[in-house]
């Protein structure tokens, strides 16, 4: 693995030494100026809102796009000009091939039909006559251009009026008009506002049943009448000769509903009628009565797009269809006389095979050197009850050994595991919920897990766990998911010397081994924008909540009078853990961004329990922490154990972990990215520890946090990542006060991992 560091090291500093050293500087002509960029001095008479929008919206109509830079570097302008020597190699000209660019001169720049890009521009936004100059910047080598924009007071609407009209559309628009607000008097002339007002009222009206509606019949008409203020009436009104079936609303007619359809088998012809819709299939493949909660039509309304979308969601998530889809076809030709069209509304439902049978096979490496091959069998039954159930069962069988790691080497793991899963797409409850889940119908799952874990020279561990909870979309961001019931039982079956030896020292670790039932309820919230488009900073939060031992507490209160509190004979854990992720996606272009995540996670054993059980607890370092340290070396608080001991892996854990991180990303060729990041991060004891001085969290813990900085590639192909990431620290918490900062550049570390880190 050292060897591995130091080529990487090598590699990657000989790369940017040997860019930097080759500067295009000697290959520009005599007679040219490499191009290096446009900037815009945007000034305005009076305050403008939005007037930082409107300077970004001009730097995209800056022509040409200079050269790009790869940290700093022209690497693509350097492949052009080495591919163009008289023996350039099959190395520069398979690199002129894949990242070549052409030279960007300043010749090439004509600020003049740049001047009329930023004028027709700004009169899109209300700012008319407005004053722009250019001037050419040039240097020995480079040139750039700065064009200095001042504007005047923009044009500002008057009066916002909608021509009227003996048609039901005119009334619906004026509704939308009157509270929303969007274009309103006072308010700047804008082209851009006003195509999405026109976006905003055909939205409007598809909701209202206008079926056959476009915003292109829209438009805006403005008129001065002489105003010396640079003020304007603004008019909508319908265009001339628009299609009388386009300003009618529609209702829905008849739905159908084909539970079981097949492009090549066709439409099967017997019906069940339920509530109004015919649920058309050759047998009972999905119980109507199943299937009638997730969809939102109903005959005789007016023809909604959000509630087909929503019904389209709410029957993919069932999990048993591969396709979805919903078709309106329009009964008869509306005429003239006609107030109202009619639609015939098929939804066509394709399901996934019933059964499926999956084999993964891994090759596992951590980063605490355990290496070795993983296989995982899974059995599918969806639609196992006719009404969308979906049973699968895991068998995963792992084996992993130790390597490098100095006494350690040898270490061995064998892990076998099988784990069941039922899922109801409904919700099942003792008593009946009356709610109107308009988003997403609630699911209900049962899962069990048993678990046998050998680990050489140290112990043999058997686990069962057991949950049964919902799960739900509040929203399109918002996620639910609530487990009342959370069991998880462990049995330290056996034991070596050496491990006994360890728990005999350490007595926090001995009792978060003892506690071997853990009994409560978890909860998560996520808050996800991630998936939206239309956000162009998102934000993803995730909230968790695990309490444990509060009902068994209260139980045994009822039912005992022992001093230990115990549950059928085990003694069992108490505590309260709460944890909270926070993720920011910066978009500083459509393809650099700066991410920041910060991690807060707090654990408060009680009752029965000094720290949490040893599965609950917190650790940091890692591929997926802080990435400057191994998994599970830092902390807990200035810790550090004597040697790499058998027991080092168990002692650096805590009950509150405390996590930031920065990273930029930005792309090198196609699917090869690269980032730069800092992180920093450590973990924490509630309870002071005698076994592991230095734990305890006080109020010095930014001094104890471990920081280090680094680069990474990745390869992303259709989000499948592959990633390597090289840090270095910067802060040591375990190192004596006064000798814990400095950038130890000469031990990084290398992460290799599979996805992002956050």
């Amino acid at each position: 693995m050292k060897l591995l560091i130091k080529i990487s090291v090598f590699f990657m500093l000989s790369a940017l030494l040997g860019a930097s050293s080759c500067r295009v500087k000697k290959y520009i002509p005599e007679d040219e100026l490499l191009y290096t960029g446009s900037k815009i001095d945007l000034t305005a008479e009076t305050k403008v809102d939005q007037l930082s929008d409107i300077e970004e919206e001009l730097e995209t109509v800056m022509r040409p796009e200079p050269n790009s830079k790869i940290l700093g570097v022209r690497l693509g302008l350097l492949a052009h000009y080495k591919a163009q020597r008289k023996h350039p190699g099959l190395y520069y000209r398979f690199l002129n091939k894949k990242i070549g660019e052409e030279p960007v001169y300043l010749s090439d720049v004509n600020p003049l039909r740049v001047e009329e890009l930023v004028n027709n521009r700004l009169e899109n936004r209300g700012f008319f006559r407005s004053e722009i100059s250019s001037v050419e910047k040039k240097g020995k080598h480079t040139g750039s251009v700065k064009y200095t924009v001042h504007v005047d007071a923009p044009y500002t609407i008057k009066s916002y009026q909608l021509d009227s009209g003996s048609l039901p559309i005119y009334k619906e628009i004026s509704k939308y008009m009157n509270r929303s607000g969007f274009v309103k008097p006072g308010g700047r002339f804008d082209l851009e506002r006003f195509k999405v007002e026109r976006d905003r009222i055909d939205f409007f009206l598809k909701d209202k049943g206008y079926y056959n509606f476009n915003a292109d019949f829209l438009i805006f008409e403005a008129d001065t009448n002489g105003y010396n203020d640079k003020s304007v009436d603004l008019y909508l009104r319908l265009k001339r000769d628009v299609p009388h079936k386009s300003v009618i609303p529609y209702e829905v007619a008849s739905i159908n509903v084909f539970p079981h359809y097949s492009l090549n088998e066709g439409v099967k012809n017997d019906t069940v009628a339920l509530s109004g819709i015919n649920y058309i299939q050759d047998s009972a493949f999905f119980q109507p009565r199943r299937l009638a909660p997730y969809i939102l039509l109903e005959k005789g309304k007016r023809y909604n797009p959000t509630d087909s979308r929503r019904t389209s969601n709410r029957l993919s998530s069932i999990g048993s269809y591969k396709f979805v889809n919903i078709q309106y076809d329009e009964v008869g030709e509306a005429n003239a006389s006609d107030s109202l069209g009619q639609l015939a509304t098929n939804i066509y439902l394709s399901p996934l095979k019933k059964r499926a049978l999956r084999a993964e096979l891994q090759g596992v490496t951590k980063s605490n050197n355990f290496v070795g091959p993983s296989l995982s069998l899974t059995y599918s039954n969806r639609n196992l009850f006719r009404g969308g159930e979906t049973l699968s069962a895991t068998g995963k069988a792992g084996y992993e050994q130790q390597l490098i790691k100095g006494d350690n080497t040898g270490l061995k793991s064998i892990q076998l595991g099988l784990k069941g899963d039922l899922v109801f797409p409904r919700l099942l409850f003792p008593v009946e919920i009356v709610r109107d889940f308009k988003y997403a119908v609630p699911k209900t799952k049962f899962s069990t897990g048993v678990e046998y874990l050998n680990r050489s020279k140290l112990y043999v561990l058997q686990s069962l766990t057991s949950t049964f909870g919902y799960s739900w979309n509040a929203t399109r961001y918002v996620y639910h998911e609530l487990n009342p019931i959370s069991i998880n039982f462990v049995n330290l079956a056996k034991t070596t010397p050496e491990f006994d030896a360890i728990l005999a020292e350490n007595d926090f670790l001995r009792s978060s081994f003892d506690q071997k039932f853990i009994g409560g309820l978890t909860y998560t919230f996520t808050y996800n924008e991630l998936m939206s488009s239309g956000i162009r900073n998102p934000f993803f939060v995730t909230l968790n909540v695990d309490m444990a031992g509060n009902g068994l507490g209260l139980l045994n209160k009822l039912t005992s009078q022992r001093e230990k509190n115990t549950f059928f004979g085990l003694e069992y854990a108490q505590y309260y853990k709460s944890d909270i992720n926070v993720q920011y996606y910066g978009y500083l272009s459509k393809t650099q961004k700066l991410v920041a995540r910060v991690f807060a996670g707090f654990g408060f054993p009680f009752g029965n329990s000094v720290t949490l059980p040893f599965s609950k607890q917190y650790f940091s370092g890692g591929p997926y922490s802080v990435r400057a340290f191994r998994v599970r070396s830092l902390g807990p608080g200035t810790y550090k154990p004597d040697s790499e001991s058998v027991g080092s892996f168990f002692d650096q854990a805590g009950d509150i972990r405390l996590e930031a991180n920065l990273e930029y990303r930005f792309p090198i060729y196609s699917f090869l990215k690269g980032a730069v990041f800092a992180d920093a991060g450590n973990v924490w004891l509630t309870n002071e520890n005698a076994s592991l001085p230095g734990g305890k969290f006080t109020s010095d813990f930014i001094r104890e946090l471990g920081v280090g900085f680094g680069t990474g590639l990745r390869v992303d192909i259709q989000n499948f990542v592959i990633r390597l990431d090289l840090a270095a620290p910067i802060q040591k918490p375990y190192l004596p006060k006064g000798e814990r900062f400095g950038f130890d550049w000469k031990n990084p570390v290398l992460n290799f991992a599979i996805g992002y880190p956050f």
